[in-house]
């Protein structure tokens, strides 16, 4: 176990050394208290663009659904007639410059394998820059849009957002409820009270803390050969080489057993870089990865590479207050 896996291990599950960490603690949470204080008082270079600003994000280190997300709510505001494009910092990504226009038929390592994953499954205009401001500049540049979705950056306060969305992992939750180093909390618990919407990945209902959703398995795709098949396609039982390269490995490595699949678990660091020669396991069987590690795999995948395609599935009561909000920041005639 790497020193990261052990340090969120104790995040989650607790450890008394933690507490050597809380003078950090302390200046970490005057250091981002101070910019949110800041941004609120309109001080500094905050960018607002002519267009509606929608940010998902979330108040905790590692993954919690935002990419599956992000595509839900392509497709819901194009469903409805709505130009949509998407800014991203494009973490691990060595574009040749900033700001980059993805493309789907870039290499992961310089797109990055988030936006990439995002470009091939939607076709969306994304532009990536950890300065989100400059990005969206961009973009508006090229395209004409109705609404900009922001990849993360719910700390990014450099950019005016009209609504705030952030996902929590029903599984985890907050931790120990503290922030860097002693804790996963980027900013404090409190700042949930101040976003718009809170959803909860792995939820079974809604509740007055915020939205569920889930998800969902949708199909089994071919790294090789682009082949969608269904998830029939493995039979109950079989064991299956699982790779997971993401903030939360084991959700993914839950999901296959819930498929009744046996996946013998391979977790990485999230955005791990792959070759050919990581993934040769032994015995042979089929491997099994994620979306997001199959879009840095395809050039070297063997014919019995598969990826599981997910989607996000939130409930009717978010879907019915997401709706209300488009009609609130973008009228139409």
């Amino acid at each position: 176990m790497s020193a990261a896996d052990r340090l969120l291990e104790a995040w989650y599950r607790g450890h008394p050394a933690l507490a050597l960490l809380r003078p950090l603690e302390w200046l970490y949470r005057r250091v981002v208290q101070g910019k949110r204080k800041r941004f609120l008082a309109g001080e500094g270079d905050i960018y607002r663009a002519p267009v509606p600003v929608l940010v998902v994000g979330n108040i905790t280190v590692g993954g919690t659904g935002k990419t599956p997300l992000i595509l839900f709510l392509i497709q819901h505001c194009r469903a409805r007639g709505l130009k949509v494009g998407v800014v991203s910092r494009g973490y691990g990504a060595t574009p040749p410059s900033l700001p980059w226009r993805v493309r789907a038929d870039q290499p992961a390592a310089q797109a990055g394998d988030e936006p990439l994953l995002i470009v091939q499954r939607s076709g969306v205009p994304l532009m990536i820059d950890p300065d989100r401001s400059r990005a969206v500049r961009a973009l508006l540049a090229e395209e004409p849009l109705d609404l900009i979705l922001c990849d993360d950056g719910l700390q990014h306060y450099r950019l005016a957002r009209d609504l705030e969305l952030v996902l929590i992992d029903a599984a985890r939750g907050l931790g120990n409820r503290r922030c860097l180093p002693a804790g996963p909390l980027r900013e404090p618990a409190e700042r949930l009270a101040q976003v718009d919407a809170v959803l909860f990945n792995g939820a079974d209902t809604d509740s007055a803390e915020g939205y569920a959703f889930r998800l969902q398995p949708a199909a089994l795709v071919n790294l090789a050969s682009g082949e969608r098949v269904g998830l029939e396609h493995f039979p109950p039982g079989q064991a299956v080489h699982a790779v997971a390269g993401i903030g939360n490995p084991q959700r993914f490595f839950n999901t296959l057993e819930a498929l009744n699949w046996r996946p013998v678990p391979h977790p990485f660091a999230d955005h791990a870089q792959y070759d050919a020669a990581q993934l040769s396991f032994e015995p042979p069987l089929p491997l099994l990865m994620t979306e997001k590690d199959a879009v840095k795999c395809r050039a070297f995948a063997a014919a019995d590479w598969w990826y599981l395609a997910v989607d996000a599935v939130p409930t009717p009561a978010f879907v019915d207050w997401l709706d209300k909000e488009l009609a609130r920041l973008i009228p139409r005639s």
